[in-house]
């Protein structure tokens, strides 16, 4: 479907721009929709998106009438890729610091206005849930996958960490998971998203429309998935005997160096194809992101968390492999980055320390 069809379905449902284009709102019965409306970006996040996202949700919160909010995605491709760290990368290297580093701070904001919003957040996690993506719908009160729902934090490929606070649930999550998650950037589908409580319920893309009657006519939470819920199997419980081994469980997570060394000798074939994986990764990327999910997992809420994102946020993009993974993974696309250090042995503790100052 081209875009020009997806605006004229949209607005054929009652959809209507925000203070953009790319955030549209609509009302039906006590139910307010968020459609994030960048479809050929997989709705990838701007600053003005996260903007409209926020003035939206402060428009319904005092608003009587409005007993729920969706958070949607335009086209079939996803939810949300991300934020649009393309963007954030030409303002750092034409010196818009502000620019730069404001868009962080604004998409926290929004993620923190989520988490603490008084009334029902459902997040439709249909398809691309990645980054961002995971920000905008990892703290509502309902997170609602599908078969087609593929969620990851694939940041530490572009010489980032997994933020917008979510390193608050996958410090908590169960074994070694939050820790293989957050280093490879693997893809998960809905029941592993489950697993790891990225998401809450797993139903058919079909039941989208009943759940969204029912939330127009003031459902509760649970009514509004009541018997369109789907069971599967977690892949990541299945696994958890080599990822616990290498990520660790029930204990401080490993170096960077002593995972990769437990994922090579181990007999397992997933477990030697994760090491490929984590080697493809900015060393002091993933250095930064295990001391990042120790720190979350002594943190109180996702508040702290948010916090800490912010300090790291900072130091990667001005110290660490940020623009260069970007060039490499979504500018020249050769996918052939030059990291700052060769090989996790090359990253000392001082150098991760200072990322978080």
């Amino acid at each position: 479907m081209s875009t020009q069809e997806i605006s004229e379905e949209l607005a054929a449902a009652g959809f209507a721009p925000t203070s953009t284009p790319e955030v549209l709102a609509a009302r039906t019965g006590s139910l307010a929709r968020i459609m994030l409306n960048r479809p050929k970006a997989i709705n990838a996040l701007t600053t003005d998106m996260v903007d409209a996202v926020r003035e939206c949700l402060d428009a319904w919160r005092d608003d009587d009438s409005v007993t729920s909010v969706t958070i949607e995605g335009a086209g079939e491709r996803g939810l949300c890729a991300g934020g649009d760290v393309r963007g954030v990368r030409e303002a750092f290297l034409e010196g818009e610091h502000e620019r730069t580093f404001g868009f962080f701070e604004r998409e926290y904001r929004m993620n923190a206005a989520i988490a603490d919003y008084p009334k029902l957040v459902v997040s439709y996690q249909d398809g691309i849930v990645m980054g961002g993506g995971v920000g905008i719908s990892s703290y509502a009160g309902l997170r609602v996958a599908t078969e087609r729902t593929k969620v990851a934090m694939p940041e530490t490929i572009i010489g980032f960490f997994p933020d917008v606070g979510a390193l608050y649930l996958l410090s908590r999550a169960p074994g070694g998971t939050g820790a293989y998650l957050a280093l490879t950037g693997t893809t998960v589908d809905g029941h592993d998203s489950c697993y790891v409580a990225l998401s809450d319920v797993v139903i058919d893309s079909t039941s989208w429309p009943t759940v969204l009657e029912r939330l127009a006519d003031g459902a509760s939470r649970d009514d509004a998935v009541a018997g369109l819920t789907t069971n599967g199997n977690a892949s990541l419980e299945a696994n958890r005997a080599w990822i616990d081994d290498a990520f660790g469980a029930g204990e401080q997570p490993r170096t960077p160096s002593d995972v990769l060394a437990h994922l090579r000798d181990s007999d397992d074939d997933a477990a030697r194809e994760a090491a490929d994986l984590l080697v493809q990764r900015s060393p002091l990327s993933v250095a930064a992101t295990l001391e990042a999910l120790r720190r979350a997992a002594a943190m109180d809420s996702v508040h702290e968390v948010l916090e800490q994102d912010k300090r790291l946020a900072r130091g990667l993009v001005e110290h660490g492999d940020f623009v260069e993974g970007v060039r490499a993974q979504l500018v020249d696309k050769d996918r052939s980055p030059k990291w700052s250090q060769k090989s996790f042995d090359d990253i000392t503790d001082e150098q991760v320390a200072r990322l978080f100052a």
